[in-house]
């Protein structure tokens, strides 16, 4: 060993950031291997390294006894005397047993350690890099495919969109630039495996943060996402300055904001909605484009029905189901959706259960069932929360209030 080793050494703790300390320690701990295989394994050794000088000796340690049995393991008290007039029985003595040719094998053990250390070092900034970008969007170049998998070069390291995080429909060619949600980062032998996404829904809220200032800024906030990959998203936005309109700012002008995020998504539709802190406000605002007649909610079982015009019924509900899927996920409502030729059907049986002939016909006498639908279904609202009794008059009075009120 040189001084040129421990020059390399010194170079590495600076460039690379491997302490010295940690290597020469790894360079003693293999050079004992290295001993042990090449001089036999039987003695237990120690090696020692010259920080200074990058000189290298071996010591066998025997133990002192005034009557050894193996001489590979102890030795006699006598000869412990020689060698440390200080020694004792029951001690351990160190021998120097350095081979004459140890050091060009020293020096071939040394250079595996650092190169293996190196490599380690370098998994481990890699590691810590992306281990810190977990939750966010990465830019990388598609390299290869493996079976169903598809191989993304991130530059420092490789990541791997996995089938089920593919978006479906969606094309992935050679040498193709895309951007992933990096999901999870684990440390392997190997070095980091990273796993990413196209179908999370961290992906279009991370897309929306770099395309959208306000967004960035803390002006506007992303309250909830809803989304089925390839085919739509549906976003709740709320601003904190009632200055700045958070749909508006999301779209950008001329719709350049969010035409740039259905880009990265192939296509992907996104539909982006003013969130409220009003349930009913927000169920309604959550079935767009579909318009909404009325909400009623259900607090308790965190329920809301819903009536929107009969020519807006397929709207609402969206290709097979699609549109209120979304507005139920992204609102964490249960929502049932009705047209107003359905609630009509509805109300007109629910009279029928409740009456008895007589009510019956001044029921229909007093109600007429088209005209609340006109106004806004607040006759509805009000016949809803009446409540039968047995007691004619009582239900008379009721009617009555219920005529005064509705029309």
């Amino acid at each position: 060993m040189s001084a040129e080793l421990i020059h390399a050494l010194d170079q590495l703790e600076k460039e690379r950031g491997i302490k010295k300390d940690i290597l020469i320690e790894a360079i003693e701990a293999a050079l004992i291997s290295a001993y042990k295989r090449n001089f036999g394994s039987s003695q237990s050794v120690k090696v020692t390294f010259n920080a200074e000088s990058g000189d290298v000796k071996v010591y066998a340690l025997k133990k002192v006894s005034s009557l050894p049995d193996n001489d590979n393991l102890e030795i006699s008290l006598d000869e412990a005397k020689r060698l440390d007039g200080m020694l004792t029985d029951g001690d351990v003595a160190e021998i120097e047993v350095t081979p004459k040719d140890f050091g060009r094998i020293a020096a071939q053990t040394a250079k595996q350690v650092v190169v293996q250390r190196i490599r380690e070092a370098e998994r481990e900034i890699v590691y810590d890099e992306f281990s810190n970008k977990e939750s966010d969007i990465v830019t990388g170049i598609i390299q290869r495919f493996e079976r169903k998998n598809v191989i993304i070069d991130m530059g420092k390291a490789e990541a791997v969109l996995a089938s089920t995080e593919q978006t479906p429909g969606e094309e992935y060619r050679f040498n193709d630039r895309i951007k992933t949600y990096i999901l999870e980062v684990k440390k392997t032998t190997k070095g980091p495996q990273i796993a990413v996404s196209r179908t999370h829904p961290g992906l279009v809220k991370r897309l929306f943060e770099l395309e959208v200032p306000e967004i960035h800024e803390g002006i506007v906030e992303i309250k909830s996402i809803a989304r089925e990959p390839g085919s739509r998203t549906k976003i709740a936005v709320f601003s904190k300055d009632p200055n700045v309109d958070p749909v508006g700012a999301c779209v950008g002008q001329k719709g350049t904001r969010v035409q740039a995020i259905v880009d990265e998504l192939r296509g992907e539709k996104i539909d982006i909605i003013k969130w409220s802190s009003d349930p009913e406000v927000f169920i309604s605002a959550s079935l767009s484009p579909a318009k909404v007649i009325r909400v009623s909610v259900n607090e308790e079982e965190k329920s809301a029905k819903v009536t929107v015009p009969d020519f807006q019924l397929s709207l609402a509900i969206g290709k097979e189901g699609q549109n209120a899927r979304l507005a139920a996920k992204m609102t964490g409502w249960k929502i049932d959706i009705k047209s107003e030729s359905q609630l009509r059907a509805t109300i007109e049986q629910q009279l029928l259960n409740y009456s008895d002939d007589g009510v019956q016909e001044a029921q229909y006498g007093r109600f007429d069932l088209f005209k609340p639908m006109e106004e806004g279904f607040d006759a509805y609202d009000e016949y809803d929360n009446l409540e039968y009794e047995e007691d004619k008059e009582a239900q008379s009075e009721e009617f009555d209030d219920y005529d005064d009120e509705g029309k």
